[in-house]
């Protein structure tokens, strides 16, 4: 196709559909763990991290990494053992890192960068973005396979891994770090309102119709690579936002997975 003729547009393609790979995987486990609003909350944590390499130069943006993996692990242990659970941490998390952002770009003026981060920009990546985004995905994609069945045991019954002997408080961290990974490359595409959309669509759109572990994380993968190439050709040929273009296709797909789903059940 002529859009890919860009560099661009192949460094989004290559780069957007890993990251929706990996997201629509660590996704399932998010979603039926039902720590889906975590991805939100690091989303914002992210355009925290963004905020500060940009203030700082030349930090390149994936230097926001190691911030987001710790703030996921924070997220995670708190939210299980602290004062503040559950979407009341993710909130004050979510507004404190969003608000120091704007506070950063706006004393450092790079206000400029604010809708790019906000809302994502298929303008945004060069070459080192993508091998970054490669190298990532490839390691998250070997470590979701070589580990797939603890993960899966830690993901519905944490009570029989721990009598399994399998060490759930590890497994429970290497997702949410895996996950905050997968945050920072995506938001550059996708925004920091937006990249959450990536984690969650596609595996509630896969379990509208499939109800085994392993048919909803092929679905999902699926569903997630078919949608965000959907969302770049619109984005390209209507010159609308990729991060926006991409959620809606997921939001269509949803729907009609989740009208397949009630035909379905109708007809047994």
């Amino acid at each position: 196709m002529q859009m890919f003729s860009f560099d661009f547009m192949r460094y989004a393609l290559i780069a957007g559909v890993l990251t929706s790979l990996c997201a629509s995987l660590l996704g399932v486990n998010l979603v039926l763990k039902r720590y889906s609003m975590i991805g939100d909350g690091l989303a914002h944590v992210g355009f925290g991290a963004f905020a500060l390499t940009a203030a700082i130069n030349p930090l390149p943006t994936w230097a926001a990494i190691p911030i987001v993996g710790i703030a996921a692990v924070f997220l995670l242990r708190v939210s299980k053992n602290g004062k503040i659970k559950g979407d009341a941490l993710i909130a004050v998390i979510s507004s404190g890192a969003l608000a120091g952002g704007l506070i950063l770009m706006t004393h450092f003026n790079v206000r400029n960068d604010i809708n790019r981060y906000m809302f994502g920009s298929i303008f945004a990546l060069d070459k080192s973005d993508v091998i970054v985004s490669v190298i990532c995905s490839a390691v998250i994609i070997a470590l979701y396979i070589i580990f797939y069945n603890k993960i899966f045991l830690v993901t519905f019954d944490e009570n029989f891994a721990k009598a399994s002997g399998i060490n759930v408080s590890l497994y429970n961290t290497l997702l949410a770090v895996l996950t905050s990974v997968i945050i920072v490359i995506g938001m550059r595409f996708m925004g920091a309102l937006l990249i959450s959309g990536l984690i969650i669509f596609p595996p509630l759109s896969a379990m509208r119709i499939f109800g085994g572990f392993k048919a909803t994380v092929i679905c999902s993968a699926i569903t997630s690579v078919i949608c965000f190439t959907a969302g770049l050709i619109i984005t390209f040929y209507y010159s609308l936002p990729p991060g926006a273009c991409v959620v809606a296709v997921n939001l269509l797909v949803f729907i009609l997975f989740t009208l397949i789903g009630k035909f379905r059940k109708v007809m047994k």
